[in-house]
C-alpha cells in the first residue's frame, strides 16, 4: 500500500502560504452560500513577547488559530528559553502539548516533574493544575492545543517557584 511521505510540521505551513490568495478568493463559479476557506499568514498573527504576568523567564507565543464558528479549539506555538516556564494554570477542557524542538518539563500538581523531548505529545486532563516550560539547559518549542468552555481556555494561577521547577 502506498504511503505518502511525511513532511516536518514547519514545512506544512510553508507550502500553504504561497497559495493562500488563490485558495481564498472565490471564483465566478463559486456558490455564494458555500463556506469560504480562511487562511491566515504568519504576518497576520502577532507574536506575543510580554508574558511576564503568566510566565517566568523568556518565552514567545505565536498564535496559530483561534476558535472559529462552532469550533472551540485554539492553538499556539510557544518557545521557551532555558529555564522559562508558565505559571500554574488550568484548562477547562484539557490541553495537548506537541513538542517540536528541544527538551522541556511538565508537572501536574501533586505529581513528579516529567521530561518532554521533541516528538513527545503530552495530554493534560481537563481541570488539572499544571505548568510546563523548557529544561534548565535547553530551549523547548511546543504546539499547545486547547478548547474554550464558556469563552475561556485557561485560568492562570501563581508563579512556579524555583524550588518547584527544580524538583524531580
Amino acid at each position: 500500500m502506498y504511503k505518502p511521505p511525511t513532511l516536518p510540521f514547519a514545512l506544512l505551513f510553508a507550502f500553504a502560504t504561497p497559495m493562500s490568495t488563490a485558495l481564498a478568493e472565490p471564483t465566478a463559479d463559486t456558490d455564494s452560500s458555500a463556506t469560504t476557506l480562511k487562511i491566515t499568514t504568519q504576518q497576520q498573527r502577532a507574536t506575543r513577547t510580554d508574558l511576564s504576568e503568566y510566565f517566568t523567564g523568556s518565552a514567545l507565543v505565536n498564535p496559530l488559530f483561534s476558535a472559529e464558528d462552532d469550533s472551540r479549539a485554539t492553538a499556539a506555538e510557544v518557545t521557551f528559553e532555558p529555564g522559562a516556564r508558565t505559571n500554574w494554570h488550568v484548562h477547562p477542557v484539557g490541553q495537548q502539548l506537541v513538542v517540536t524542538h528541544g527538551v522541556g518539563r511538565v508537572q501536574l500538581e501533586g505529581q513528579p516533574v516529567r521530561t518532554l523531548q521533541a516528538g513527545d505529545v503530552a495530554w493534560i486532563p481537563a481541570g488539572a493544575n499544571h505548568w510546563h516550560g523548557a529544561s534548565a539547559e535547553h530551549s523547548m518549542t511546543h504546539i499547545a492545543v486547547q478548547e474554550r468552555r464558556e469563552g475561556q481556555n485557561v485560568e492562570w494561577g501563581n508563579k512556579v517557584t524555583d524550588a518547584q521547577y527544580r524538583a524531580e
